[in-house]
């Protein structure tokens, strides 16, 4: 069906008519001065022989023309539906103060940055992406999308905090996939969550609540183990041991059906997307198709142009 992307120009349709009125009242003008001459018989001597209906084919043809090209100032326009990808991935990065920790060169945090800026480069450009860092709390910081630009911008400026909440960055991460829009496709869409993280939860719902809640929204939740048993970290001027607790996030990564990793290359990571399929969802976005009124308009102007002189040797 079409529309008009600025239908207040369809107001330039007005002098077109305006001029389709003149032409037909100046024809009917010349026919009643062609009766007020009495000797038919002398007029039809005189007068070559008319081209009757013919002669306005061309006027007619340049009227359309008039007609179409105002037409098209109105920016006439199709509705298409395209297609839409809504398989999204969600990041979580911890950045407890345990991910200052050196036991991993530079850091942890500074290593778990690399491997997402890795993963983010690595990953169709299709898909939508998001980003989650985690302490005390966990915040989004960049909803999912297709904009890659901010997501390693928001890495890069990650900031670390105290406290760890691994059960609320997966529920954050699930909260944020429910907000992509549907834009026509059928339920949640296909989502993976990666988590990079080293320590033990001290803060917020639990691991086992998060793992229930992504099992039941058939979220797999992929964790990337940063650090060693041996890391420390000076904290308030305390030396404290901040080992990795593997346990607890290979047992997320197993309840939700992801991956668990330590020291994750990209090559590894891919798995958590090339199992992942996807959703095709359609949105509505007008095609404008001017140019088909354009080449409408010409050739009604070559029509008019070329049965003119074929007719009566001039054009129009």
């Amino acid at each position: 069906m079409i529309r008009f992307l600025q239908p207040w120009w369809l107001l330039a349709v007005l002098p077109v008519f305006a001029l389709a009125a003149f032409y037909v009242w100046r024809q009917l003008h010349r026919r009643a001065y062609a009766m007020r001459f009495t000797n038919v018989d002398l007029l039809r001597t005189v007068a070559p022989k008319g081209l009757g209906w013919r002669r306005h084919v061309p006027a007619t043809a340049f009227l359309l023309c008039l007609l179409v090209l105002a037409t098209a100032l109105a920016r006439p326009a199709v509705d298409t539906k395209e297609p839409l990808e809504r398989a999204t991935v969600m990041l979580a990065i911890d950045v407890s103060l345990s991910m200052q920790a050196d036991d991993v060169a530079p850091n942890r945090l500074e290593a778990a940055q690399e491997a997402a800026k890795q993963f983010v480069g690595e990953l169709p450009e299709s898909y939508n992406l998001g980003l989650v860092s985690f302490a005390k709390a966990a915040n989004v910081l960049v909803p999912p999308g297709k904009d890659r630009d901010a997501v390693t911008t928001a890495i890069d400026g990650l900031v670390l905090a105290e406290a760890t909440a691994t059960g609320e960055a997966v529920f954050t991460c699930l909260e944020a996939i429910r907000s992509v829009p549907a834009d026509g496709a059928a339920g949640i869409p296909p989502a993976r969550i990666v988590l990079l993280s080293d320590g033990f939860r001290t803060s917020g719902r639990s691991v086992e609540e998060a793992a229930a809640a992504a099992q039941a929204a058939n979220v797999p939740v992929s964790t990337i183990a940063f650090g060693t048993d041996t890391g420390q970290v000076d904290i308030g001027g305390q030396l404290q041991r901040v080992p990795v607790d593997r346990l607890a996030l290979a047992e997320l990564a197993e309840t939700t059906e992801g991956y668990f990793y330590e020291a994750a290359s990209v090559s590894e990571l891919k798995q958590v997307y090339q199992d992942m399929g996807s959703s095709i969802g359609f949105r509505t976005e007008p095609r404008e198709v001017t140019q088909w009124y354009a080449g409408l308009a010409l050739l009604l102007a070559l029509c008019a142009g070329a049965l003119s002189l074929l007719w009566s040797s001039r054009i129009v």
